[in-house]
Order: structure tokens, then sequence, then C-alpha cells
């Protein structure tokens, strides 16, 4: 994947200098070095990381799920997980807000780009055998909305792409912290349709009116 995604990378400046003659691709993504995205990027991370620790604190007053003691590792968990969000916040978001959500956006219209690309993002992140997908289907709607919220995040700040990065990366972090690091017990008493199949939050009703919350406060004004 690592090797692909370099690949891609390089097609990036023959396609976008050879076709649109452009030079400096990446702004036009929205991935601009400058300190606004920089400091959007780190509310985003914020943003994501306590919407994430703030599902699982409701969900523990439902008494739903518990907090345990973290292991002895903890540490070096969260700075793992920091690295990890950041680098798959970094490459999706170029990808799918960046690279796709630009294309698009050059033949459709933007409410519909926003749609498709949703769609798109959701439906790569589902691929797998067709007995899985029936399984874990709450997911699916889940992913589009996540999609959703990302776009019009990007919108809402002016096609920066460093709010995505931090957004996108925060909820990862988030949910890393909590799964390696085993910070959470699962009670069991409700259906996993509420807390998520396979434990996972996005995979459950809990997760999907959390991302409803969070896609009205990136929705464009």
């Amino acid at each position: 994947m690592v090797m692909l995604y370099i690949t891609f990378v390089c097609l990036l400046f023959i396609w976008n200098k050879n076709v649109y003659k452009i030079n400096n691709w990446w702004q036009s993504y929205g991935l601009i070095f400058s300190r606004k995205n920089g400091v959007e990027l780190i509310n985003g991370l914020s943003l994501g990381l306590s919407f994430t620790f703030g599902l699982f604190i409701v969900e523990a007053i439902l008494g739903w799920v518990k907090f345990v003691q973290p292991n002895d590792n903890f540490i070096v968990i969260i700075f793992e997980g920091l690295l990890s969000a950041f680098g798959i916040g970094l490459a999706e978001e170029l990808f799918f807000r960046g690279w796709l959500l630009e294309e698009l956006k050059r033949d459709y219209h933007l409410q519909m780009v926003t749609i498709y690309s949703a769609v798109i993002f959701a439906t790569l992140h589902f691929l797998k055998p067709l007995e899985e997908i029936i399984r874990t289907f709450p997911q699916f709607p889940a992913l589009v909305l996540l999609g959703i919220t990302l776009a019009w995040a990007k919108q809402r700040y002016s096609n920066r792409l460093g709010i995505c990065i931090g957004l996108h990366g925060g909820l990862v972090w988030g949910y890393y912290i909590i799964n390696v690091g085993q910070l959470i017990d699962y009670t069991n008493t409700v259906s996993p349709l509420f807390t998520g199949i396979d434990n996972n939050p996005i995979a459950g009703i809990m997760g999907l009116i959390g991302l409803g919350i969070l896609s009205l406060l990136m929705k464009p004004k």
C-alpha cells in the first residue's frame, strides 16, 4: 500500500503538469503550508479526539461500557497512535478530499460532488466478502456520513485541507488509544447495534448519532 501510494503521488506531478499545467498541485488540493492551515489541523485533531472520547464517556454514563486501568506502556501507545493517525489522515485526505474531490468538482455540481466522493470513500473502505458486508452493514452509512462531514469541513474552511487531516486523524487517534490501550470493557447490557458491531464505534447507532452531530458542526454556513 505504501508503494502504491508513493506511485500515486508521483503520478500527480505528471497528471497536473501535463493535463492542467499546474506545478504546485498540492496547493490546489488544499495542502497549503501556512500557519492558518496548521492551526486548523490542530483544532481538527483536538475535535476528533474529543469526539471519540466523548462518545465512549456517554456510553459509560449509560452503563454500556466501563473504563479500566490503562496498560503500563500507555504513554507509548499514545504517541504511536498519534503518528499512525497523522499518517492515515494525511494520506487519505490528500486522496479523497484532495485529488478525488477536486477532480469531481471539474465536472459536477458541488452538492453532487460531496455525495459522490462520500459514497466512493465509504465503498473503498467497505471492500470485504459479501457475508461480512451484510453483517457489518451499519458501518456503511456511517462512513458515507463521515465522508460528507469531511467534504463539508473543507468547504467551510475555504478549501484548506488542514481541518480534514486533523479531524480524520483525531478520530483515528482516539480510537487507537482506546482500542490498543484497552481502556474500556463492554458490559454487554445492550445490543452491539447500539455500541457498534465488532466494538467498532461507527458501526452502531451511537456512532451514527455522534457523526450526525459532527456533520452539523462542519456544515458550511
